[in-house]
Formats: structure tokens, sequence, C-alpha cells
């Protein structure tokens, strides 16, 4: 079965709901008659607040309420929302408050699973940052709760959301760049990846990136939006999954690895590699989708085409016409031409989808089912670089 059609048959014939038919299989439900949306933001450390600052610039979103177990992370959400939210420092507190009617949770990768299944059970609609949980069979546990309900949950890949990303995927797909062979893909963080912690006390819970037992290191919380992209372009899951990685560049007691290398294998043939690194190597974040014509380069906001045969005419309206691409005089001899899209945020278009999804009743594009797949393939990523051993789908 093809990953689409898994998303639709799995995800919502399950939950006993009509659907449209649009290829994304959107519930059809009764609008909810309303106009705004109030949320309650669970997890009010960087990424929270960094989604908290987009939300009060979108019309239709309300942040009524924030939690965090920390007490200065709780204070620094209510100061987000200039003081008019209401606070709670456990969020099964929040999930009883009646006038919440959605919830965005990012809080560490291993809580998502807990917090998650607690917002589905209180009837909350869901925004659950990547990657949506931790164990295969808490995956498999959510997404089967999830779609046996008429919750509208999105999964945090706001690459799926990035209007350029979907104009990217709809030319791969169309085989503008020829057959796809591989991808190659990687991200490069500067640094040592830690964030400052106040007390010694709270090093565990703010630099829980780099412990085991909270999360899945680079691979969660960095290439799963890549890995997400790949699986979407093709319509596949991995079928097999090699890794490894180390702790090379920081000794300084952390337990995740600071560099990761993937290789996947998917039914169709092809071969992606996944390389990320925290270190000082210049680089940062970029996808090659590289096809028997050509090769598309994304990064987190701009695209490039370039075709192994250079056209012999660069007349505007001959590439254009084919690629969407911009003036000849862009044209870059290493990438090619310029892919131009209109395209906001992708991090605050997926909130606007979000928002969007519950006043028109419709499951959005990065749904729990999308979303459980990749968290499977980052699951099995790091089974792969823990046990040395292969993994299969």
């Amino acid at each position: 079965m093809k990953r689409r059609e898994f998303v639709v048959k799995s995800g919502l014939a399950s939950a006993g709901v009509i659907t449209t038919t649009s290829a994304l299989g959107a519930v059809s439900c009764t609008s909810f008659g309303k106009s705004e949306i109030n949320i309650g933001v669970i997890g009010t450390g960087q990424r929270g607040l960094g989604l908290m600052s987009l939300m009060n610039n979108i019309e239709g979103i309300n942040v009524a309420a924030v939690c965090d177990v920390l007490p200065f992370r709780l204070k620094e959400g209510v100061t987000q929302t200039n003081n008019t939210a209401k606070a709670y420092d456990s969020y099964v507190n929040l999930l009883k408050d009646k006038a919440i009617d959605s919830v965005l949770i990012a809080t560490p990768f291993s809580s998502h699973y807990e917090i998650a299944m607690a917002a589905v059970e209180a009837g909350k609609h869901v925004y659950c940052e990547k990657t949506l949980a931790k164990g295969l069979k808490e995956i498999e546990t959510l997404a089967d709760k999830v779609s046996g309900s008429k919750i509208i949950f999105q999964t945090g890949h706001q690459y799926h959301s990035s209007r350029l990303y979907t104009h990217v995927v709809d030319l791969l797909q169309k085989g503008e760049i020829g057959i796809i062979r591989s991808f190659e893909c990687r991200w490069y963080r500067k640094g040592d990846w830690r964030r400052e912690v106040p007390e010694p006390k709270y090093e565990r819970a703010i630099n829980w990136r780099m412990y085991k037992e909270y999360s899945g290191g680079m691979t969660a919380e960095l290439s799963s939006h890549q890995i997400d992209f790949v699986s979407w372009v093709l319509d596949e899951n991995p079928n097999k999954i090699m890794g490894t990685g180390g702790i090379n560049f920081w000794d300084d007691g952390r337990e995740t690895y600071d560099n990761t290398h993937l290789i996947f294998e998917y039914p169709s043939g092809v071969k992606a590699h996944f390389k990320c690194l925290t270190s000082n190597i210049p680089g940062g974040y970029e996808i090659k989708a590289i096809g028997d014509k050509g090769i598309i380069t994304l990064t987190t906001g701009k695209a490039w085409m370039n075709y192994y045969k250079k056209p012999e005419k660069t007349e505007l309206s001959e590439v254009d016409g084919v690629a969407g691409a911009t003036l000849p005089a862009e044209y870059n001899s290493e990438k090619g031409m310029p892919i131009k899209v209109e395209h906001l945020d992708p991090s605050k278009q997926a909130l606007i989808d979000f928002k969007d999804a519950i006043l028109e009743g419709s499951q959005p594009i990065s749904n729990i089912q999308t979303g459980a797949s990749t968290a499977k393939a980052v699951q099995l990523s790091l089974d792969a670089m823990y046990t040395e051993e292969v993994q299969y789908w």
C-alpha cells in the first residue's frame, strides 16, 4: 500500500467519518461555527515560546493558557501573552479547562506520547511538535487512538506546510528531473547544541536533548524533517535502515550522538543519506533530490533546479514554463535556476494550517499518520545506530 493510501484508509476511514475527494482525505465534518481557536501551549521552552510569538500575529488564534513544569519557563510563557493567558504547572489541569479547545505540545520528546494521549482523551485538538512519539508501541497506540476519534491532529513537521516545499514535491512527483535515484540530506549545526542552564539542577530539564532517556538526539530533532520530506516525495516508507554515529566532537557528558549517518533504502530502490553534525563545519541545512535528468536542491526557504544538460536556449518563456523559475540572469552554475514561490515562514504556515483545519473540520497535510510513519523511521534509525544492526520496516 502506498504511503498516501495508508494515510487515507488507515487514518480516516477507521475514524468512522465521511471523507472528501481531496488527495488528503480531509474529514468532511460540520463546521465548528467559530472564527477563533483557544489554544493551550504545553511546554514554554525555546520552541514553545518561538511558536507563541508567531501565534500572537495570526488572526484566529488565541493563546489562552500556558503550561510548564519549570517556574521560570512558565513565567516566560505568561509574559509572551502579555499576561493574559492562564498559567498551569500541570498539563492535566490545563486539559480540564473547558475554555481550551486545542493544545500545542512543545515538551521534551519522551513526554509527547503521554500528553497527546491525554489530550485526545480530553477531546482537545492537537498540534504535536516533531518527532511524534518515542517507541514503536507508543507510536502505533497513539496513531490508533487519534484515528479512532474525530480529533484534528497535526504533527509539527513544519516544512510539510511550506508552499515552496509543496511546489517542489509536485515537481518531483511529476518527473521534472526524471526518475528519482537518490537523496542527499545534511544538517550541520554550529556549536555544541547546548542551552544555557541557570542552575546545575536544571541541566537535564533544559538540555534534555543530550540524554537518551528523554531524547532521540539529532535524528529526532533535526533529521526527522528531512526523513519526512523524502517519504512525502516518494509516497513510501523505507524498507531498510542502516546507521552509525558517535560522540566525537563534544566530550561533555552527553549521551546522544553529536554526529549521525543514516542510509535508507525504499521499496522503489531509491537510496537516501541523512547526515547530521554539531560542530563548526560550514554547510547548514540542505536536501538534494537526484534524478536521472537533473537535481533539485532545497534549503529551509530556497530551492534551485539544475538539469544535467544545460538548455541551448534560456529565454524566460522556455525556462519559466517548466519549473516556475526566475530570470535566466539568476542562473547558478552549481545549483541551477532558482525556483520562486511565494511562501511564509514554514512554522507560521503550519500554525495557520492547524487553525484552518480546526475551523474547517479537515485533517491537515502533516497529520497523525504521516507523523507516525516518520516517527517509526526515526525510532528504527535510533535502533540501527545503537544496536549496530540493520533495521527492517
